[in-house]
């Protein structure tokens, strides 16, 4: 280590995430604090280096230290796609889970930064407080141009193809104090190479690029800590100037310094950090209950969680609403993040700046639904172990009875006319009319009046339907209402001759 002294290393958990295991480390006592490396890491090599561990060693000095490898990177299992944002978000929740933690303070460095604030945006009642160390919330401070992401991406394949070579510019860059250090040298190259391949790294970095959370800052209500150091190489101060100017009550603590990497000078930063920390909510290492939440698209829309309706004030844009909409009618089925955007900003040309709004976006729709959406970089699609709709028992009926009662009026009223709704309503209203037209003809002579109440909800479905005229018409007629009867006849002719075709042969 460098100093004479063995220390046990923490062992490596893996918490089960959506087609992954997320590894993580679980070490100290105290608050907990939950926290993501930044970049590409690898927790467990991270503890063959003195300067990390006395980092480590002063955090669980004061708290129950949690810090995991992302996805596709470090311990973590790797796969061809680096997961974008909204996926990440998912397995920081997967990590809270499974090391028991209803709550925790959020400890974010760097590229961690943009996943722990959508984490807080998505979870708040999970999130004790945010500290974000040396982070950002949308890199590139400038609008990009067509030329300059060109140029931003050419700079990026450079720097994966020196990725874990003695040309890596790791060392110079994110830990200058450190960089006349041979040793330091020789061992963040392989560092690297442990932490992620070549081709992950120039994969995340490309996404990196249309990383931009700053739309959710001003959303955020809770505790937060901003730490930048002043002479910061990789991420200049005023990228945190701005997180701390846009999150309401942030504060900002300016430390001396240019490493970019925590454990790299001056490690007084944690003092602030413990100050910042100790004394607030404690530990309650208790699993919270999963929310039974029920998404409702007929008759009305509407979210309920836990039996009660979400009010409209929860929603932060009309966007976030539709959003949650067209994934409902989905059935689970995976909608494609092109579709998404071309539906909630038709017309927009700035595909790259698009896919960071929609993250911003499904981050709404998550904290409504306490979780309950699967995203990976091409789709999106609810989580039908944590969100049910009133669909669900319309498709799954198999009697004409149980389909009608399943069925709960006409499928999002106030889309009725947007081209993304026609399927689904289409289905719906089918399967529900030819069950209900069966109910109404066993049910006439038995009771006519319930007969007539749902052949009058088929005419009121569709008013084109001369079936359900004919049958409303006849469901009078046995009740002994005849001046129903007869207007019913009339209202079914008026449309026949709409349509152009004889009202009589309409039940035939």
């Amino acid at each position: 280590m460098g100093d004479g002294r063995q220390r046990a290393v923490p062992p490596i958990e893996f918490a089960p995430a959506r087609g992954a295991r997320i590894a993580y480390q679980d070490f100290g006592d105290g608050p907990p604090v939950v926290a993501v490396p930044p970049t590409a890491q690898n927790i467990e090599a991270a503890w063959e280096r003195p300067e990390p561990v006395v980092m480590f060693e002063r955090l669980a000095s004061f708290c129950r230290y949690v810090h995991f490898d992302k996805r596709g990177t470090g311990s973590s299992d790797r796969r061809s796609v680096m997961p974008g944002l909204d996926e990440r978000v998912d397995d920081m929740r997967a990590v809270l889970d499974h090391a028991q933690l209803e709550r925790a303070h959020l400890f974010a460095a760097s590229e961690g930064g943009p996943m722990a604030i959508l984490f807080a945006a998505t979870y708040p009642e999970r999130v004790d407080s945010l500290t974000l160390f040396g982070a950002w919330a949308r890199f590139p401070q400038l609008a990009l141009t067509d030329r300059s992401r060109d140029e931003l991406r050419a700079g990026t394949a450079e720097f994966a193809a020196r990725w874990g070579t003695k040309d890596s510019p790791m060392a110079d860059g994110f830990a200058p104090s450190l960089a006349a250090d041979e040793t330091f040298r020789t061992w963040h190259q392989s560092y690297e190479r442990k932490a992620a391949t070549a081709d992950a790294i120039g994969e995340l970095l490309n996404l990196m690029i249309d990383f931009d959370v700053r739309e959710v800052l001003p959303t955020l209500d809770l505790p937060t800590l901003v730490i930048h150091r002043r002479d910061d190489r990789v991420v200049p101060l005023p990228l945190g100037e701005e997180l701390a100017a846009n999150i309401p009550g942030a504060q900002l603590v300016v430390c001396d310094g240019a490493d970019h990497f925590g454990y790299a000078g001056d490690q007084s930063w944690l003092d602030d950090l413990e100050r910042f920390v100790t004394g607030t909510v404690a530990m309650r290492p208790v699993v919270p209950r999963p929310a039974a939440v029920r998404i409702r698209t007929m008759g009305r829309f509407a979210v309920e969680v836990d039996g009660e309706e979400i009010p409209a004030s929860a929603w932060r844009s009309r966007q976030a609403r539709l959003l949650c909409k067209r994934l409902a009618i989905a059935g689970g089925w995976p909608v494609t993040r092109d579709e998404l955007i071309e539906l909630l900003w038709p017309g927009d040309p700035d595909v790259d700046r698009l896919g960071a709004r929609l993250s911003v976006q499904l981050s709404a729709v998550r904290r409504v639904l306490r979780g309950g959406v699967i995203a990976d970089r091409q789709t999106v699609r609810l989580d039908r172990d944590e969100v049910t709709t009133d669909l669900d028992g319309l498709r799954a009926a198999k009697t004409d009875e149980e389909i009608v009662a399943a069925f709960g009026g006409e499928l999002l009223p106030e889309d009725r006319y947007d081209d993304w709704v026609m399927p689904a309503r289409d289905e719906v209203n089918g399967r529900f009319a030819a069950a209900a037209r069966r109910v109404v003809a066993s049910t006439l002579e038995i009771n006519s009046e319930r007969a007539a109440a749902l052949a009058r909800q088929l005419v009121e479905l569709d008013e084109y339907d001369l079936v359900a005229h004919q049958l409303l018409a006849e469901a009078f007629t046995v009740g002994g209402d005849t001046s129903g009867a007869h207007r019913a006849r009339q209202r079914r002719d008026a449309v026949a001759a709409e349509l152009g075709v004889d009202g009589d042969a309409a039940g035939d």
